[in-house]
């Protein structure tokens, strides 16, 4: 088929993926494949994609069950043989042997030569990790809103399970939530803040800046996990009233009372406080469509000194390794909230210099599928 007037022809590369794509399209070829044995690995490997594709739902609530039941800690305590678990966890012993069966297909556990039951590869990776745990405990939410996928792409953005969670995402006035309205949110990035402030401090150094400014830093966790880092910066916080009141409570109850301000307001519409040296927008962005995000950069610019920097973290999309994380997960994720959408590195720079800062650079971090970190100058020195 020619291509439509005004469009370029493919070029050799999408030919050439088109032809591929028609041949694997093909039913007999696939057959062949899989007998072949040269192209039988590659065969199985795409079935065994797609199958997981399929099943991925499965995979998680798997995922879900022994989290809820608490499976993780009991087998980190001790090794447990599959019926005192049934017995310890109320599960009846058939139900518990489908379950450890499940997760051991999946890594989360594995039984021992002597029938007892530890933690497998990715179980183990869970201990110590709240965070985790409490977003896996949170897509609950996010699954309802995603029952009909097609319901959800055609429908008014938001009003939905998970933009109700986020009560700031779809309230007239934000600033006036009751603290009933942000308790379960601001807990809930309570718990998953600090392996994002575990990447920005093994990008940044912190220690050079007088005092931080963390917007949107809901109860302080962000700060709270670089205050040891950096014994020497002053601490500020601001976010929605009520969330600015646990903050204030939360950081107290850390000890830094005497070294952090919590300042409350609406960053859609207020100005950000100023006096710090450094401003960090940690995992915001993405929250918020561009209009907003470009408001905020450019408040952002107002606040800084001259010399001083911006810092974003955040899950962005593009990002090597991890390209369903942006794309797919944030994409319908933030569809699902009513609000925001995943961003490349090089969008957001493109926006920081918009916004007027001289300079923008990407930093590395530990784990790209977890935060990507970039740093603005206000002047270019």
């Amino acid at each position: 088929m020619p291509p439509a007037a005004g469009m370029a022809a493919p070029g050799w590369w999408d030919r050439l993926l088109a032809w591929r794509e028609a041949i694997t399209a093909d039913p007999r070829f696939r057959a062949w494949a899989a007998r072949f044995p040269l192209t039988r690995p590659m065969a199985r490997r795409r079935a065994r994609q797609l199958f997981d594709l399929c099943a991925g739902f499965v995979y998680s609530q798997v995922l879900a069950a022994c989290v809820r039941l608490g499976l993780f800690e009991l087998l980190h305590a001790t090794p447990m043989t599959e019926a005192a678990l049934a017995h310890r966890l109320a599960v009846p012993p058939a139900a518990m042997a489908r379950l450890l069966a499940a997760a051991a297909a999946l890594d989360l556990v594995r039984q021992r030569g002597d029938g007892r039951w530890v933690l497998g590869k990715l179980g183990a990776a869970m201990i110590g990790n709240p965070g985790i745990a409490a977003m896996v405990e949170h897509h609950a939410l996010l699954y309802a809103d995603l029952a009909d996928p097609v319901a959800l792409l055609r429908r008014e953005r938001g009003g939905n399970a998970l933009s109700a969670y986020w009560a700031y995402a779809g309230a007239a006035a934000p600033q006036a939530l009751e603290a009933s309205r942000v308790a379960d949110y601001s807990a809930l990035m309570a718990a998953s803040q600090p392996m994002v402030a575990a990447e920005v401090l093994a990008a940044y150094d912190f220690r050079r800046h007088k005092a931080l400014l963390d917007v949107g830093g809901g109860e302080g966790a962000f700060l709270a996990a670089i205050a040891p880092a950096a014994p020497g910066l002053r601490l500020m916080l601001f976010d929605l009233p009520p969330v600015a009141e646990r903050a204030r409570l939360r950081l107290a109850e850390r000890g830094l009372a005497g070294r952090a301000t919590a300042f409350g307001g609406d960053f859609t519409q207020d100005a950000l406080p100023t006096g710090a040296d450094l401003i960090s927008f940690v995992r915001v962005l993405h929250d918020h469509d561009d209009a907003v995000v470009m408001a905020l950069l450019r408040a952002a610019r107002a606040a800084l000194p001259p010399g001083g920097r911006l810092l974003i973290a955040e899950p962005m999309a593009g990002t090597g390794g991890a390209e369903p994380m942006g794309e797919a997960y944030f994409g319908f994720y933030l569809l699902a909230m009513g609000r925001g959408r995943p961003r490349r590195p090089e969008e957001l720079r493109a926006m920081l210099t918009e916004a007027g800062f001289a300079a923008s650079r990407a930093l590395p971090t530990p784990t790209p599928l977890l935060a990507r970190v970039i740093l603005a100058d206000v002047s270019g020195a």
